[in-house]
């Protein structure tokens, strides 16, 4: 099974860059005027809720998902429209470490360095363009291979975790890739090679995981023979990034991996609970994964396992349009575990997935 996944990873057909989608105009015209009204509705509680110093909650995460909700908007905001987009380019200028990492905490160094490189690079400032190579050989620095003492034939191979404990797992890898294909790492480059070994061992796909624990349902795990919803359950943030990640190095559309993880994005199609999830936990997580899952799947409409068909663009627009608060926020009210009792993130999530809504 090890030489069949060996294949499947190295003979992969590069033409899906995962950044090309059917035309928002195929979404419902009042939906994705509302849509366009709820980003700048929660932009402006953003630019609210900012600190003196360019923050968002005292953190380069948030901060940067944040600034990047801004400059990726319709409103094609840039450093030249003022302080709120400047202060929190300098906060995340302001905490790049010697070592190449993004970050005010050792904890989360991967995480908040993908989402950081991301936002410098939407600046379109070639000014930072050092900062950026450094943080990508940082990140490619992380992950475990064989200076770590790890072979191919390891769970953990490939994988990439937050920076200061010793377990990869899906979300950062997914997280790392993003911002490695944001800030154009070069195809060839051994880290999307190594990092599909872990990403393919992660879900449950027998016929490509080498792995005894893989079930047959396609969808993903927090890590290989690990979810924190039990035991190796698939769920929906997972399986849409797992797709995500697939996508970002290149995976073709007729990869088993990635036909599998549809098909269970297709059984599974929700905007109302990350599915699979307990407690609803990671939500707006799931939400942004979803949003830009599907953008870069490219179809205007998504036909589930009972054969219904969705306009995922007016699905998720409808959803939001029913969390959003009075002030413009969102937050998740049944957990707030991963940090989405924060305000200032599920905001920064949930407009991230709009932009993705209106998105051309």
């Amino acid at each position: 099974m090890l030489q069949v996944l060996k294949h499947l990873v190295l003979g992969a057909v590069f033409v899906l860059p995962g950044i090309a989608s059917a035309d928002s105009a195929t979404m419902d015209a009042a939906l994705k005027d509302k849509a366009k009204g709820m980003t700048d509705a929660g932009l402006h509680y953003l630019r609210g809720s900012m600190a003196e110093d360019g923050s968002w909650s005292n953190s380069v995460g948030v901060t940067a998902l944040a600034l990047r909700a801004f400059l990726e908007s319709p409103r094609g905001y840039s450093e030249g429209d003022g302080a709120f987009i400047t202060r929190p380019v300098k906060f995340l200028l302001d905490h790049i470490n010697p070592d190449g990492s993004i970050s005010e905490t050792n904890n989360n160094r991967n995480y908040n360095t993908a989402v950081a490189m991301i936002a410098l690079k939407a600046t379109n400032n070639p000014a930072y363009d050092d900062i950026i190579k450094n943080a990508q050989a940082f990140l490619k620095g992380l992950q475990i291979d064989e200076p770590e003492g790890y072979e191919r034939d390891h769970k953990y191979y490939g994988g990439i975790g937050y920076g200061g404990d010793e377990r990869p797992d899906l979300s950062n890898v997914y997280h790392a890739l993003e911002a490695l294909k944001a800030t154009n790492l070069d195809p060839s480059d051994p880290t999307w090679e190594k990092a599909l070994l872990f990403v393919s061992r992660s879900q449950n796909n027998s016929e490509t995981n080498d792995l005894a624990f893989a079930a047959n349902d396609g969808g993903f795990a927090y890590m290989p023979e690990y979810s924190p919803h039990g035991g190796s359950v698939s769920y929906g943030s997972m399986t849409h990034a797992g797709l995500l990640s697939l996508l970002f190095a290149d995976t073709d559309k007729n990869d088993p991996r990635v036909k599998a993880a549809y098909e269970w994005i297709r059984a599974n199609y929700s905007v109302d609970v990350n599915p699979g999830a307990k407690d609803n936990q990671g939500y707006f997580y799931y939400l942004n994964a979803f949003a830009k899952s599907m953008y870069a799947w490219g179809e205007p409409e998504l036909v589930d396992a009972a054969g219904v068909s969705h306009n995922w663009r007016n699905d998720l627009t409808t959803k939001l349009m029913s969390l959003e608060q009075k002030d413009g926020s969102w937050v998740n009210k049944e957990s707030g575990r991963w940090w989405e009792g924060d305000p200032n993130l599920c905001t920064a999530w949930s407009v991230i997935a709009l932009n993705q809504v209106v998105r051309k």
